[in-house]
């Protein structure tokens, strides 16, 4: 079946592509049966149309192929109507010239086009370097990303994301850097390397923001700044974050309901403490089996639908909220997109993760019975740091000996 789906894409391409080359032959064919009802010289100059329209949409050979396919009919319609020598080869030079011009546009079209593709490849090993893919299960969690950049033809842009398992359990960041284009992805790449560093050496989620802090004031420009929400899973049922004058995430609960996430003492930006004072403060929330936390930033709120209204994302992720964040964040996309009429106007990030619920939890028992447990980075303990109940000598501890 996949195979079967694969050839009908690909026939679905070769289609158009086949009808475009063959437009320009049929654009000299209908030029000479209008000669044909018409006989002398005014069908015969619009010849030069059919290599102009080639070089658009063949390559340097097919372009070759319909002039010279338009010169052999000139010459033999201008003969056959008894047009003067002088005027014929006026007529024929002139086809020859565009031919030969428009074969050069053609050559010239491909090379850029080969250029576009080789800068296209290399975008995208910039963004698999800057913007690692994040697997769908990273620790306890399930885990999915959606990512768009405004910039045309861009992979990357301001919007950053990073989610990673540490010796201090799960460490996540979104954040939206101040402006767009390259400079933006200069301070995002800047971002996402201090964090992913940080994030492994400091035990305090605070510290990692205090780390990105002050490498943005060495290296920012005074007028910029970056907005981001840095969060941690240090221990089972407690999430820490750490907001930068970011967007409040939303925090949905296994009941279902969606509450945005306020920070409890409102920081500045990343790269304005300085300006300010104001040092940003830890906040601590219960995260249980089941519960969902949705990171974004303001090119997903600040979306505009033609009559000026603003995408409505917490109603939005209510309507679509389900088990599998891949499929939740696929509906919020798809629904976003069609509320701005197919194209963001700005870069936007959206990370959902949730914690799954347990089989043995939701039947009311133990999680996990007779198995080694793991940390809140997903890592299994060692076997001597079980549950201190008495084991005997099958190693299984005896409340679930049969």
């Amino acid at each position: 079946m996949t195979q079967a789906r694969g050839s009908t894409r690909r026939r679905a391409t070769v289609l158009p592509t086949a009808g475009k080359a063959v437009l320009p032959v049929l654009l000299v064919a209908v030029v000479v049966f209008a000669d044909l009802f018409e006989e002398g010289m005014i069908w015969l100059p619009l010849l030069v149309a059919g290599p102009a329209l080639a070089a658009t949409t063949n390559r340097p050979r097919g372009v070759l192929l319909v002039g010279f396919l338009a010169l052999a009919f000139g010459f033999v319609l201008g003969a056959r109507a008894d047009v003067p020598d002088g005027e014929l080869a006026a007529v024929l030079a002139a086809l020859l010239a565009v031919t030969l011009a428009s074969d050069l546009a053609s050559y010239l079209r491909g090379r850029r086009e080969r250029v576009l593709a080789a800068v296209r490849s290399v975008a995208e090993a910039a963004q698999h370097a800057l913007l690692r893919p994040v697997p769908e299960t990273v620790g306890p969690f399930r885990v999915a990303v959606r990512y768009s950049a405004a910039a045309a033809e861009a992979r990357i842009g301001g919007d950053l994301y990073a989610l990673i398992p540490t010796p201090y359990g799960i460490r996540m960041i979104v954040g939206d850097v101040r402006g767009k284009g390259l400079p933006a992805v200069g301070t995002a790449a800047l971002v996402l390397g201090v964090f992913r560093e940080a994030a492994h050496d400091e035990p305090d989620l605070v510290a990692v923001v205090d780390r990105i802090e002050r490498s943005l004031e060495r290296n920012l420009d005074s007028d910029d700044f970056v907005t981001a929400v840095v969060a941690g899973y240090p221990s089972a049922g407690r999430l820490e974050l750490v907001n930068c004058g970011h967007a409040p995430p939303l925090l949905v609960r296994a009941a279902g309901d969606v509450v945005p996430v306020e920070p409890a003492d409102p920081a500045p930006p990343l790269g304005l403490r300085a300006l300010s004072g104001q040092t940003p403060g830890l906040q601590t929330l219960p995260f249980a089996d089941g519960d969902q936390l949705l990171l974004y930033t303001d090119g997903v709120t600040e979306a505009r639908d033609r009559h000026r209204a603003f995408y409505p994302l917490a109603e939005g992720l209510a309507r679509h909220v389900s088990d599998e964040p891949d499929r939740t964040l696929t509906a919020l996309h798809d629904e976003l997109l069609a509320h701005v009429g197919g194209k963001l106007h700005d870069d936007a990030a959206l990370l959902l993760l949730r914690k799954p619920v347990s089989v043995r939890s939701a039947a009311g028992e133990p999680a996990v019975s007779g198995s080694r447990p793991r940390s809140a980075a997903g890592v299994l303990l060692p076997a001597e740091r079980c549950a201190p109940d008495a084991r005997d000598g099958t190693g299984l501890p005896l409340r679930d000996q049969v």
